[in-house]
């Protein structure tokens, strides 16, 4: 898959660029030629991560709560470009609750006030690019389209919509919310990562009945899209599903992906945990509002994508998790 052009020379910052999405994003943007600085919170570890993804330029420490911190980061780098793929309470184990709010709405605030700061005015694109969540929308049920009310039921859903809003009147800022990502990188315990781990210990996989029903996006095609609406002309303040717009179920997906990995079915043990009390209920993600934007959306199928981080992970000779 071919970057997107028009980073080449750009100086690009990526936020929480260690992280799952992050560094895939860091990963396009290398490819594309832009002068990344990746914002982590462990360089050593990251380094390693960047190693095996092919992500180039320089890597900064910066504690991401901290508003100072982040303000003297915009002011070394001056980016043209900022991607903001921070986010804090995914991982089951963070639910600090003044951490939710410090990462998911306070760094929102700050990094709009500094890419104004230090913004270029001979760039065409967008200053900003900030993932969202299907967890904003909550429990509302029915088809999701951006303009819908939104009734999040977590603390992680309230904060990102919070974020989100924060970013409603900025001219040059786009926050994409993301739905169910898979592919190389996703946390360990996490559904693709459990199946995998499967192909080498023959050890049952508890797994819910599976009905329900999810958009499963691949993750270089939602590193392919931020960095498109990156690219875009500024629209105050637009929100935006980057999404297939297609649900299968949970079933679907691990009975696809077990062909892929091969997996025999005696491995899968359907119904043997309860499924998540936040888990939403909806129809179909709207993509028209994508589609209009970039005259593409993710296309690649469920058996594709599994295919594929498998090849990435025998590449590189090893599995890496985590931020």
């Amino acid at each position: 898959m071919s970057a997107p052009k028009g980073y080449a020379g750009v100086p690009v910052l990526v936020l929480g660029a260690s992280g799952f999405i992050g560094r895939w994003v860091a990963r396009r943007l290398s490819a594309a030629g832009a002068l990344v600085t990746s914002a982590v919170r462990d360089p050593g570890r990251a380094r390693e991560v960047f190693a095996a993804y092919g992500v180039t330029g320089a890597v900064a420490k910066v504690e991401l709560a901290d508003r100072l911190a982040v303000g003297r980061l915009f002011a070394a780098t001056r980016p043209t470009v900022t991607f903001n793929l921070a986010g804090y309470g995914v991982d089951r184990s963070e639910r600090d609750e003044p951490t939710f709010t410090r990462i998911n709405v306070g760094l929102v605030d700050a990094v709009a006030d500094l890419v104004e700061r230090y913004s270029d005015a001979t760039w065409r694109g967008l200053q900003l690019v900030h993932t969202g969540s299907a967890l904003e929308y909550g429990a509302i049920g029915g088809h999701l389209v951006e303009d819908a009310e939104p009734n999040p039921t977590t603390v992680y859903g309230r904060t990102k919509l919070a974020g989100t809003r924060r970013l409603a009147g900025h001219r040059a800022a786009v926050t994409a919310r993301l739905f169910t990502v898979y592919g190389p990188g996703e946390h360990e315990g996490r559904l693709l990562p459990s199946l995998m781990e499967a192909t080498r210990t023959s050890a049952a996989v508890p797994l819910s009945e599976g009905w329900q029903c999810r958009d499963f996006t691949y993750i270089e095609d939602v590193a392919d899209g931020l960095l498109r609406l990156g690219l875009c002309r500024p629209a105050a303040g637009r929100t935006l599903n980057l999404a297939t717009g297609k649900l299968h179920s949970v079933r679907d997906f691990v009975q696809a992906a077990a062909r892929v990995l091969r997996i025999p079915d005696q491995q899968l043990e359907f119904g043997a945990v309860p499924p998540r009390a936040e888990e939403m209920a909806h129809d179909a993600v709207a993509v028209d509002r994508l589609r209009a934007l970039l005259g593409w959306v993710p296309e690649t199928a469920i058996d594709e994508g599994v295919a594929r981080t498998r090849r990435f992970l025998d590449a590189t000779d090893q599995i890496l998790h985590g931020k």
